[in-house]
């Protein structure tokens, strides 16, 4: 069974029809290998169907997030960024000096979510989320120009 019709089913048993825009949408997203924003998503969709408004881009993302097909984060470009969900969930780790992004696993949020489920009874969804801070590189060199300052 292809991917599509995988996607088709799964938005008939949520009571959803996969429209050929729909369809355009999860084809440009999935096969995108990539974050996207809705505008990128957008100008894929409009390679084929150019008639395709950015409204319905984002309300099928909307429809397909609460589905938990595709995930949204915020990567600090001022662009909500949408991918398709990883079978296993992972994070990001973005370097607010270089823009890098790095991927992690779950594991390390895992006593978190725990701690905030025991001692809260908050159950968190930590499905997909990004971190910002100072990746190792950049906390070398500004702690190396602090030290030619000393």
């Amino acid at each position: 069974m292809s991917c599509e019709n995988d996607i088709a089913e799964t938005l008939r048993r949520a009571g959803y029809r996969l429209t050929p825009q729909r369809l355009l949408i999860v084809q440009a997203l999935r096969h995108g290998g990539r974050h996207m924003s809705a505008a990128e998503i957008a100008e894929e969709v409009h390679k084929v169907h150019p008639y395709v408004d950015l409204s319905t881009v984002y309300r099928t993302l909307d429809v397909l997030k609460r589905m938990r097909l595709v995930t949204s984060t915020d990567m600090g470009s001022g662009d909500v960024l949408f991918e398709w969900a990883p079978e296993a969930p992972h994070h990001h780790l973005i370097c607010s000096a270089c823009g890098n992004v790095d991927e992690i696993g779950p594991e390390y949020f895992r006593p978190l979510e725990e701690r905030l489920l025991r001692e809260l009874g908050f159950e968190a969804d930590m499905h997909h989320f990004a971190v910002f801070g100072l990746c190792r590189a950049c906390r070398a060199s500004a702690e190396a120009g602090d030290d030619d300052e000393a």
